[in-house]
């Protein structure tokens, strides 16, 4: 999960915005949990199509 959508419940700002402790200290916990985390969905979608590509052109070329 992302927590670029996730809004604290102490501030009501962003949580990756880090604007009071308790955000920052969630932010911290999201980031060791997750290192992909801080990634937004676009990124991730790029990354995906990437992979996509390199598994189908190492398909095509054993064949």
């Amino acid at each position: 999960m992302t927590y670029d959508r996730l809004v604290c419940a102490n501030c009501a700002a962003p949580v990756s915005e880090g604007r009071c402790p308790v955000c920052r200290a969630n932010r911290e916990r999201l980031q060791h949990e997750n290192p992909l985390a801080g990634l937004n969905p676009m990124t991730l979608i790029a990354l995906l199509a990437i992979l996509i590509a390199a598994v189908a052109l190492l398909a095509h070329q054993t064949v």
